[in-house]
């Protein structure tokens, strides 16, 4: 009977498409944490143990990665993406680090020059909380420089953005115009526009900037592709539109696809994803695997929706943004994708808009039926101690994009105040609470570097530098459990964990080579760690040269 046993276990005969040898492969493998060697057949794992184990799956043809002593890790899952805004910004003007007015204006000026008279100029993600003093742009520091081009520039978190003139008539906006259900129109002293427009206020932009087309698609994707795979990133979890998914069916049959894509559009058009997902091929590369919705705005925009109002502005709570539509109906929604099978997340950051989601999604289970939903709340980022109980009581997913924590560092208290920002990007309070984190970068919204997050949940020290043992330094957690959360947990939630996440026999054959080791250097030093080689199903789409 062993014998019969062991023959049943054997992997079928013949070489491997690829092996690598002499490696200090982390797996996330339970049984198996730590092996030297892998190969690799079909796209697949077939056999992961010692050098000695795995050179017999050498053969003529057989492809030979040498890991020289390097730690190897599964590829990284980033469970947050928006793939074509991130390729955009990629081929747009660079504001991101444009460190004062003066700069942001020398930056779009110069960017501006090259561009066709009439051209829209877009894009941009700007970040004002880098400037002294931190103030809003205005339509005074783009008018000068974009002459008859109309010009609407996103800020990093994509919840407001800076119109020049030309966009301001276009759209129709005056001083008489009202703000939007959801949305803030920003006017100075005199009751004029700005130029500013928040959450849903930016709506009437969209209804005159022409679409993105199929051919600017395709170079954003292609470009934001290439980005990925330089950081090791070997699946995202798109958060994205249906013209991007064409696109993605177009680079999947050219087999251009160098990361695995589990698309995830709005959740206002559930319906179109339900039927979508019977009608299209779903693969290990390319398929719909849930919906998107929003119940409020992000705090750098002052939008993210809280129990108790902003300290540097008392006016206001923030506002349900960006659909601008009733929590009802949100609710609505929620149950109407649940019940046709669709895993739903929600875009959360304030405290009252992240325990009112909870709420809705523990009436939605109890109305549809006990079933692995998986609910997932995107960012989590203000909680109170009782909400942060609830993820793991409920079964939803905190999804959440570390490096935020060290980016909004600078300025979060500035906002709310001390003693809210406790709960702000709780890592260590929601695994101690047994809940199933999961890391994304949000990018463009922050970089798409998983080291980076790693390096961000790790040491919480914020980018200024002014916190270097860690911004509410109780809230860190270990490189290790960073390292799950962008992998076999990521994997988790998206109901992958049985192809990815782990480098086991019959998993998809996605790693990454680091040129250090994470797990045993100094945690500060994790961010300046560079990926040496990406493989996505045994074939190499990135090496470091």
């Amino acid at each position: 009977m062993l014998l019969l046993a062991a023959l049943a276990a054997a992997p079928a005969p013949g070489p491997a498409d690829l092996v690598l040898l002499s490696a200090r492969v982390w797996t996330g493998d339970a049984s198996r944490p730590e092996v030297q060697a892998l190969a690799v057949r079909g796209g697949r794992i077939v056999a992961a143990g010692t050098d000695a184990e795995v050179r017999p799956y050498r053969g003529p043809k057989t492809a030979v990665i040498d890991g020289k002593g390097r730690r190897v890790v599964p590829g990284f899952i980033d469970a947050h993406t928006h793939m074509a805004m991130g390729g955009f910004n990629l081929l747009a003007v660079d504001l991101r680090f444009a460190k004062d007015e003066a700069e942001f204006t020398r930056r779009l000026g110069e960017f501006a020059r090259g561009k066709p008279a009439g051209v829209w100029l877009t894009d941009g993600a700007w970040d004002h909380e880098q400037w002294r003093p931190a103030r809003l742009p205005t339509r005074a520091l783009l008018d000068p420089v974009t002459g008859d081009r109309p010009t609407c520039l996103s800020r990093t978190d994509g919840h407001m953005m800076v119109c020049n003139s030309v966009v301001l008539r276009r759209a129709g906006i005056t001083r008489d115009t009202p703000d939007p259900p959801g949305g803030v129109i920003v006017r100075d002293s005199a009751g004029e526009p700005t130029g500013v427009l928040k959450d849903a206020a930016m709506d009437a932009v969209w209804t005159v900037r022409p679409p993105r087309t199929r051919a600017e698609l395709r170079e954003a994707l292609r470009t934001a592709l290439k980005h990925a795979a330089r950081f090791g990133v070997t699946s995202v979890q798109d958060l994205s539109g249906f013209d991007d998914l064409a696109v993605y069916e177009e680079l999947r049959s050219g087999k251009e696809l160098t990361a695995r894509v589990n698309f995830r559009p709005s959740l206002s058009q559930w319906q179109k994803a339900r039927d979508l997902r019977t009608a299209m091929r779903q693969d290990e590369w390319l398929r719909i695997g849930g919906v998107k919705g929003f119940v409020d705005g992000a705090l750098g925009s002052s939008t993210a929706l809280f129990f108790e109002p902003y300290t540097q502005d008392p006016s206001t709570r923030g506002v349900y943004a960006a659909e601008a539509i009733p929590l009802a109906q949100l609710e609505e929604r929620v149950a109407g994708a649940d019940a046709a099978g669709l895993q739903v997340e929600v875009h959360a950051i304030g405290d009252r808009a992240n325990a009112e989601i909870l709420d809705v999604f523990d009436r939605v289970s109890r109305k549809n039926g006990a079933r692995d939903r998986r609910f997932r709340v995107e960012h989590a980022q203000h909680l109170r101690p009782g909400e942060i109980a609830r993820f793991a009581a409920l079964g939803v997913i905190p999804s959440m994009q570390p490096y935020h924590a060290i980016d909004d560092g600078r300025w979060a208290e500035g906002r709310i105040g001390r003693e809210r920002c406790r709960g702000t990007y709780a890592f260590r309070a929601l695994l101690d609470a047994k809940a199933r984190l999961a890391f994304g970068s949000d990018w463009d919204v922050a970089p798409i570097s998983p080291l980076a997050g790693i390096y961000a949940a790790a040491t919480r020290r914020t980018v200024d530098g002014r916190n270097p043992g860690g911004w509410f330094p109780e809230q860190k957690i270990t490189v290790a459990e960073a390292l799950r959360a962008y992998t076999a947990a990521a994997a988790y939630a998206a109901f992958e964990e049985n192809e990815k996440g782990t480098l086991a026999p019959g998993r998809l054959a996605d790693f990454v080579v680091l040129s250090r080791d994470p797990l045993s250097v100094p945690a500060a030093e994790i961010e300046a760690i560079a990926v040496d080689q990406t493989v996505v199903g045994g074939r190499t789409v990135y090496t470091r040269r």
